[in-house]
């Protein structure tokens, strides 16, 4: 019987394992405080337990790494954008200018997030404006005035990240 994942097996130079999976170089073993190791399939290893391998078993590490690639190039999330560290556990507070009514405090960390989907949101319809095949290229110039008119009017907000690369930038003399 061929072993399948899940298989509890002995390597002389790593003691006790696990089958996590195959891959083209040899198998993927989860040992015991060592982690994952891929060790080649001639090594001398000994079955203390095989599992039977299941048909077309998806293996998990080969599913996220396709799935990673997938979403990286077709995704249309950006990378993760860092805010400035002064800001770390901050809070924001609307104070209502009558004293008699509570502030709003909201954690730095949640409002910088909310302007990040904000930014990344307005760059996708960027992107499906400039891609579109029935507005007129003079449709399309129209509505990124706009868009630009918006960044513009965010800049305020750039005090908040930590690299100027993932800042707003509107028209120039705007800000």
């Amino acid at each position: 019987m061929e072993a399948g994942t899940g298989s509890r097996l002995e390597h002389p130079q790593y003691g006790e394992g696990i089958l996590a999976g195959e891959s083209p170089n040899g198998l993927r073993v989860a040992f015991f405080g060592k982690g994952i190791v891929e060790i080649p399939a001639d090594s001398d290893i000994r079955w203390l337990e095989k599992v039977q391998p299941q048909e077309r078993m998806i293996d998990p590490y080969d599913l996220r790494y396709t799935l990673k690639k997938v979403l990286e190039e077709f995704s249309d999330l950006s990378e993760p954008v860092l805010m400035g560290e002064r800001w770390k556990k901050g809070m924001l507070i609307l104070q209502p200018a009558d004293r008699n009514l509570k502030p709003k405090e909201i954690p730095v960390e949640t409002f910088f997030h909310k302007i990040v989907m904000l930014r990344d949101r307005l760059r996708v319809l960027e992107q499906k404006i400039n891609a579109h095949k029935v507005l007129e290229d003079s449709e399309k110039v129209e509505m990124q005035q706009y868009i630009t008119r918006i960044y513009g009017s965010l800049t305020t907000f750039n005090v908040l990240f930590r690299h100027s690369q993932d800042q707003f930038t509107g028209e120039k003399g705007e800000g």
